[in-house]
């Protein structure tokens, strides 16, 4: 159960996220997010600049900035989910190794499972 909450949570900010392109507001790309490294720094530093925005008064002008900010979070949240997606599979893949005491399949997938999560962990 704990495997799904994650990447279930993800899905559901992403599915918001991508519901309220649908205002039929001028649209804009945002920041790419090809790498989960990316993805991750974005994902810091636009929400930092959307807390910003919403500590002050919500005019036009908030919302025209919430609007732009919001292309950049979705980008990267749309990779952070899809990796968090394999990631849960290379966890199980782990978890089943180390049942079946396969040390080199647990080294293997452990490394690969670490090598993604510390990117997401700071």
């Amino acid at each position: 159960m704990k495997k799904l909450m994650a990447p279930l949570a993800l899905a559901g900010l992403l599915g918001f996220a991508v519901s309220a392109q649908a205002t039929g507001v001028e649209h804009f790309k945002g920041l790419p997010a090809e790498t989960l490294e990316q993805a991750v720094a974005n994902f810091a530093e636009y929400n930092q600049k959307l807390a910003t925005v919403l500590s002050g008064e919500i005019d036009n002008q908030a919302m025209v900035e919430v609007h732009e900010l919001t292309y950049t979070l979705e980008n990267a949240l749309e990779k952070i989910h899809a990796e968090v997606a394999e990631l849960v599979d290379t966890l199980e893949e782990l978890h089943l190794a180390s049942e079946a005491f396969d040390a080199e399949a647990v080294k293997a997938q452990g490394d690969a499972y670490l090598s993604v999560a510390t990117q997401i962990v700071k």
